[in-house]
């Protein structure tokens, strides 16, 4: 992997492992204070804001990001393009906040969602603006390849609503209290981001104009175009959730969200991938490196599968122990949910590195073609078995529209000029996730102490996967050590004088088939014991 992406992978990677900290830690409070109906309250108005700031936004963080990364010849380029996406921000956000206003005042959103949600979108309003900002700072520092500043600001914003919402909804502040925190977050994190802009590029920039031959129209097409992908991404992220807000009550809703939370901690590394991914393979297109971007796409299609299964069967497993551990006796109904968002989840993860490469190509009717189709089949099931099946219909709808986008992404790659599957070996991987999984179950029902199957079968089942993954070839035995050795020294230096190592053995045959005897050995060990486990657990 190129050290460059790679360090930038590790940059982002680090802020969504701190995120995902952060988050575990806020969800169940928020879900508890806020009780099963509230966080449903809660959970609705955050989808609708999100697919409300798909057209205020997404075009500015997607442009930014692209056309800052593509550091062209032209006179300063990096100043007109920060200056170009500054103005566009504020005359949307401003816009945006202005309609959103005009529909709370007017009585479309109590005619709409109801009288009880209705005062929740006058904080929303402000929201948008503020969001705007926050995220427009953020993605111009991942365009200039500041991710060393870009990642922390994602946990300053997660810990700044943390620390103001928490308190407000434990004292009974409610809805109110937890948009509040989003709304002290979002200006935080703005007014830092754009001071970190400020010192790369100066903001007066916003007031030069842009010479003729600035590609406005190029800015505007890739923004129009990237505004209905993110919908159609949106659209598969919260259209259950708005959904079943409709058909069913607000504690179903909240129910729901907590199982969507725990099936979206499978995403991080993904998520990390996809946002690095973008600007990063921009460089890779613009010089043709067809070759290069095949082999870093089915390399990430492997990882991605390896980490996102081993944490999905862990999950499955330990389903009945974390949901209520994690969120409350409250939130048992969230089990059924969970399991069956799963296998979607894991096809998403999948198809998120894909769309990030594709979107780094710059030609985008491809990857919207196909994110539409699966939007479309998420839309139609959504409808078709909410009303009837409730939580444990959407939770089906969702998990077949998040798995079809894997399938259809890879067709849409191949047809831009890359093959995410040419080493993916997903064949082997499974083979290994389910060797693992017979182990990995059978203790996890063994150890009737449910913290401490927390503790244990987490990362006993990594290492068997690790050594089941590297038995059946769908790791190298190096492969570890390579991925490790772009962490800081001195893990990172220990690791690369391991990998390099363990390279000069595997090549040697002997030294190669000692290794697969020994893992194999391990393996059916292992299995036996999973086995063992599983018909002796109840005895013992």
């Amino acid at each position: 992997m190129n050290r460059s992406i790679a360090s930038g992978v590790f940059s982002v990677v680090s802020t969504k492992v701190v995120v995902l900290v952060v988050t575990a830690v806020s969800m169940p409070l928020l879900y508890r204070f806020l009780g099963a109906s509230g966080f449903g309250d809660y959970s609705f108005l955050m989808s609708v804001f999100a697919i409300y700031m798909i057209f205020v936004s997404s075009g500015i963080t997607d442009g930014v990001r692209k056309f800052l990364a593509e550091d062209r010849t032209a006179a300063n380029w990096s100043e007109h393009v920060v200056g170009f996406y500054f103005r566009l921000a504020a005359i949307l956000a401003v816009g945006g906040a202005v309609l959103l206003l005009i529909a709370a005042q007017s009585g479309i959103v109590s005619s709409v969602f109801g009288d009880g949600l209705s005062i929740y979108f006058y904080a929303l309003t402000l929201l948008v603006i503020t969001a705007q900002f926050r995220d427009y700072a953020r993605k111009t520092l991942m365009g200039f390849g500041l991710e060393r500043y870009s990642e922390p600001l994602k946990v300053l914003d997660k810990v700044g609503f943390v620390v103001v919402s928490i308190p407000l909804v434990y004292f009974g502040a409610g809805v109110l209290g937890a948009l509040a925190g989003h709304l002290f977050a979002s200006i935080l994190v703005a007014a830092v981001g754009l001071a970190l802009v400020n010192r790369r590029i100066p903001l007066s920039c916003v007031f030069s104009k842009p010479t003729s031959d600035f590609p406005r129209r190029e800015m505007f097409t890739f923004n129009s175009m990237s505004i209905v992908l993110v919908f159609l991404l949106m659209s598969l992220y919260h259209i259950d959730i708005v959904m079943l807000q409709q058909f069913r009550d607000s504690a179903s809703v909240g129910n729901y969200r907590a199982a969507l939370t725990l099936a979206e901690f499978l995403w991080f590394v993904p998520i990390a991938l996809q946002t690095v991914y973008v600007h990063s393979t921009s460089e890779l297109w613009s010089q043709n490196r067809h070759r290069k971007i095949t082999e870093l796409a089915s390399r990430t299609t492997r990882y991605t599968f390896l980490v996102t299964a081993i944490m999905a069967v862990g999950l499955a497993a330990l389903a009945d122990v974390a949901v209520p551990v994690y969120f409350g006796a409250e939130a048992k109904p969230a089990i059924e949910p969970l399991l069956l968002l799963l296998p979607g989840a894991l096809g998403f993860a999948l198809a998120r590195p894909i769309l990030a490469i594709s979107q780094g190509n710059g030609t985008l009717r491809y990857p919207v073609a196909a994110t539409g189709i699966a939007a479309v089949i998420n839309v139609i099931l959504n409808a078709v078995l909410i009303p009837r099946y409730g939580m444990s219909g959407a939770a089906v709808a969702t998990s077949i529209g998040y798995g079809s986008m894997f399938a259809f992404h890879c067709v849409s790659a191949r047809v831009i000029g890359f093959d995410p599957l040419a080493d993916a070996r997903l064949g082997r991987g499974a083979i290994a996730a389910i060797l693992a999984g017979i182990p990995i179950v059978s203790l996890a029902s063994v150890i009737t102490n449910q913290w401490l199957a927390l503790a244990i079968v987490p990362p006993v089942g990594f290492l068997v996967f690790v050594a089941f993954a590297i038995f059946v070839g769908a790791l190298d035995s190096a492969e570890p050590f390579e991925i490790l050795s772009i962490f800081p020294d001195p893990i990172g230096s220990r690791a690369n004088e391991i990998y390099e190592r363990l390279e000069a053995r595997t090549n040697d045959q002997s030294s190669r088939s000692w290794i697969q005897t020994l893992l194999l050995a391990a393996g059916i060990a292992l299995f036996a014991s999973g086995i063992a486990l599983g018909i002796l657990g109840p005895e013992i």
